[in-house]
């Protein structure tokens, strides 16, 4: 058994049970709607956005801007909670940490399945799209590891 075949990938990330059933967020969920045409568009900025640069990568946004705004205004209303109701502050803090993580996720699991379906036609991908992909995992990577 090879090392890919072994390993957990973000498809598997991304395809969490809860995240169908959870009914907490059954109204975000209803609020994007299908959403997938925009978040693709995102990704396809993105990608427009990603130049060569190793530093460059470092600044690309994970999220289109107006989700990190979003999670950022939640995150600073968390904050202002703590004083009043910690444990309620910590709680909310996990809960949007585990919702970013599983939007990242949902990304980058997405971008993966793009590039497989051209695969499976029998399409080439392009190098420079490769590239572009690795720069945002790459990006990701050191990101996480640097935290």
């Amino acid at each position: 058994m090879s090392h890919r075949e072994e390993s957990l990938s973000t498809r598997d990330l991304a395809s969490t049970p809860a995240d169908v059933s959870d009914p907490e967020h059954a109204d975000e969920r209803d609020r994007d709607g299908d959403g997938a045409a925009e978040r693709d568009q995102d990704v396809a900025a993105e990608r427009e956005r990603a130049t060569g640069s190793a530093d460059a990568d470092e600044d690309a946004a994970l999220l289109p801007q107006e989700q990190g705004t979003e999670f950022q205004g939640r995150w600073e209303s968390i904050q202002t909670t703590f004083v009043d109701d910690p444990r309620d502050a910590v709680e909310n803090a996990d809960a949007l940490v585990a919702e970013l993580m599983q939007r990242l996720a949902d990304g980058f699991a997405r971008e993966r399945e793009r590039l497989e379906e051209q695969w499976s036609r029998g399409e080439d991908v392009s190098t420079e799209d490769l590239r572009v992909v690795l720069q945002r995992y790459r990006s990701f990577f050191r990101r996480l590891l640097s935290a």
